[in-house]
């Protein structure tokens, strides 16, 4: 963050701000803008995506600014740009294809469509900042690929827990700490919830009870920790994770089995833990020295300490992405290599030969961890392609819903991506 605000502040100097387009002006989206043009100088939002116009022109216009151009034609938005102006406009390749924006921000949370952007922008060498865990939970290693083949930088965000926790991974790890669990400080955990039971909260706090669903059913934090998982190489040591109920962050160490932590490291979650929500780090250090110093500092006797962010501020700091891909080339988080887990669907109620999955925050199945190895051999079907699949055989509550029961949609890019990725990484 200190170099960052100082390179930014350069660049404010020099009448050269970083030039970002955002695809999506939801409830993040808008809050990304609003923060960029409040509050991050050597930043701009050349250029704002939505699909019905009206929350574009929102994005904008809460920001405080009024003199922004509604085009429809690559020539007209980079014309815009170019002189200094704003943009919104409902066609979202303008932003991808243009040579006057430095980085998209994926702000939607749609795999299809999600996907679609991301690999015009990275065929139109661009950096992709992702707000969006559920497309990088389930191809984002195959995306990695391509923009390394394009000599950019795909990356999840600051602000979100899987930014948040690899940020944290790197300090610990730069300070001679050994981090062997990655893990989530969650709230709440029920896999039956449904829209209906989250109407109430999501009306409180102008959300998609979709959205919110997700949150409560336990898909949202195995997305995010695929993410991790796809990041450090740690893998889940059992389905679902542990998360066990903990009462302070720094009571996880007893929580968790040191003989799995050392086993490679892995991910997973507390529920209900002070200080929440936020994310933790347990990292490791014999060094009969430094134990020394760690119990000087109130950090505990050794050799497993705790490290924790207690707050993410997703809308806040993906701005501080934006500036790390544009201005040094580093990514926050992004997959290393092939996948470490994926995130499987489960029926969430018994279901019967015939009935449409309705995919991610749904009534139908819910997504929860799983390492990849099992899930290529059990055939598992990834949660983010579960949307609008057909099931051919009836499904009890809990179980595990194979690419064998269902009935895939027809063209879908999610679909020939996922396969490209299995191959690739067979």
């Amino acid at each position: 963050m200190i170099i960052v605000d100082t390179a930014l502040k350069e660049r404010e100097k020099a009448g050269k701000p970083v030039r970002v387009g955002i695809i999506g002006a939801g409830f993040m989206g808008r809050g990304t803008v609003l923060t960029i043009e409040r509050s991050v100088p050597g930043m701009k939002v050349a250029a704002l995506y939505n699909r019905t116009i009206k929350r574009a022109e929102q994005g904008f216009e809460q920001a405080g600014i009024t003199d922004y151009k509604n085009v429809t034609d690559q020539g007209g938005l980079d014309d815009t740009i170019h002189s200094g102006g704003y943009v919104i406009t409902d066609n979202p390749m303008l932003l991808c294809r243009s040579e006057e924006i430095d980085v998209i921000i994926e702000a939607t949370g749609e795999i299809d469509f999600g996907a679609e952007v991301t690999i015009e922008a990275i065929n139109h060498n661009k950096h992709v900042v992702l707000m969006n865990a559920e497309l990088d939970a389930t191809v984002g290693p195959l995306l990695k690929t391509m923009a390394d083949e394009k000599g950019v930088i795909i990356t999840n965000a600051d602000g979100d827990q899987p930014g948040v926790l690899m940020n944290l991974y790197r300090f610990v790890d730069t300070i001679g700490y050994q981090p062997v669990l990655a893990g989530n400080i969650k709230g709440l955990q029920d896999p039956y919830r449904t829209p209906d039971t989250q109407k109430e909260f999501a009306r409180k706090h102008k959300q998609k009870p979709r959205m919110v669903t997700s949150f409560a059913d336990g898909t949202k934090i195995s997305m995010e920790m695929a993410v991790v998982a796809n990041a450090t190489g740690f893998g889940c040591k059992t389905r679902g994770m542990y998360g066990p109920q903990c009462g302070h962050v720094k009571e996880a160490l007893g929580l968790f089995s040191e003989e799995e932590m050392m086993d490679g490291g892995m991910v997973d979650y507390i529920l209900g833990a002070e200080p929440g929500p936020g994310v933790f780090i347990i990292a490791y250090n014999d060094n009969p020295i430094q134990q020394g110093y760690a119990r000087y500092l109130k950090m505990g006797d050794g050799p497993f300490y705790v490290f924790y962010v207690p707050y993410h501020l997703p809308h806040l700091e993906v701005p501080l992405t934006a500036a790390r891909v544009v201005l040094f080339e580093d990514a926050a988080i992004a997959p290393a290599g092939p996948p470490i887990c994926d995130v499987i669907t489960l029926a969430k109620k018994d279901l019967k030969a015939g009935e449409t999955l309705d995919g991610i925050g749904g009534f139908t199945s819910y997504g929860t961890l799983e390492n990849s190895d099992i899930a290529r051999k059990q055939n598992l079907l990834p949660m983010g392609l579960s949307e609008n699949c057909v099931l051919e055989r009836d499904i009890q509550r809990d179980q595990p819903i194979t690419f064998d029961d269902v009935k895939l949609p027809d063209g879908r890019i999610s679909d020939q991506l996922w396969n490209k990725q299995r191959i690739k990484f067979s």
